[in-house]
């Protein structure tokens, strides 16, 4: 077994398939299936089940891949030390993002860093608050940017951005052109809401908590497991929702939607720098960090 049989061991696990797995890694199938099978047989267990179409890691094979990840961010950790040792900004890191972070902050500020530092290289994993939180726990991730807050003790967060959200509706709804609503009024309209996980669903729920309700109270209509499907389903008349502004730029510029205040409602949301407590930041993590503080407002 070594580093390079466990990166392809990695890149099958993660494209679910032998054959994409080959092309990333400029591997021909069979070859890739022979790694595969040489760490088979360094185990004495199966690793990949082959359903379908897919190539899906059997439990033995969850178990390596977590360990591979780990080696694999170590190595990562290595060589940018070195480089930095030698002077230069070089490297992979892998960073995750929620979904308004992970979609509209994220790619804009990795693209900046690129045009500094061309050398580097930046995996960025998207999903909800809940997953990025876990992936950090895992130790996938080194960094992390999320928007909600977490009691998990090997977490540590730091204030990076505020946000604040707004009721979205279609251009063809009633309240399209006024300014604010109140509760009482949205608490019986059809609604939209992100799965369960989400750090805007949080916000809401603290928000409306803060008011003596719930999300119960809430007319919800469908539940969307993306904030683009939560976007369609409000052009779509499905119902109305709250959602950062950011993720609805376009659409609020055409006037497709629009976006109004709920009257006594405090539906700020902030961003957080997530990273594990007893993980050491890799120099150039740190050097993302410095880069990202600097680029982005200061939070009040």
């Amino acid at each position: 077994m070594d580093l390079w049989q466990l990166n392809i061991f990695c890149k099958v696990v993660e494209l679910k398939s032998f054959s994409k797995a080959g092309k990333a890694v400029h591997l021909s199938q069979p070859t890739v299936s022979s790694h595969i099978r040489g760490l088979e047989d360094h185990f004495g267990c199966r690793l990949i089940d082959r359903l379908s179409k897919e190539a899906i890691p059997t439990k033995a094979g969850e178990i390596l891949y977590n360990y591979a990840r780990k080696f694999a961010n170590l190595r990562d950790e290595a060589e940018s030390a070195l480089s930095e040792f030698q002077g230069r900004i070089k490297g992979r890191l892998v960073i995750g993002g929620s979904t308004i972070p992970g979609n509209y902050i994220l790619p804009q500020i990795t693209g900046a860093f690129f045009n500094n530092y061309p050398e580097v290289t930046i995996s960025l994993v998207i999903g909800d608050t809940a997953k990025i939180i876990n992936d950090t726990l895992s130790g996938e991730l080194e960094l992390s940017i999320v928007g909600a807050k977490t009691d998990e003790k090997k977490i540590v967060q730091e204030k990076l951005l505020k946000d604040k959200l707004y009721l979205i509706v279609p251009k063809e709804h009633r309240w399209s052109n006024m300014e604010r609503i109140s509760i009482e009024h949205l608490l019986q309209e059809p609604f939209v809401i992100r799965k369960h996980g989400s750090g805007t669903l949080q916000t809401i729920q603290k928000g409306l908590s803060k008011k003596g309700y719930n999300l119960e109270d809430l007319n919800i209509v469908a539940e969307m497991g993306s904030t683009e499907a939560v976007c369609q389903g409000i052009k779509s008349n499905i119902g109305v929702s709250v959602l950062s502004t950011r993720a609805v730029v376009e659409e609020l510029r055409t006037g497709a939607l629009n976006a109004l205040s709920l009257k006594g409602l405090d539906l700020n949301q902030s961003f957080y720098l997530t990273t594990h407590k007893y993980r050491s930041i890799s120099p150039l993590g740190k050097k993302f960090i410095e880069f990202l503080k600097e680029e982005l407002p200061k939070p009040a």
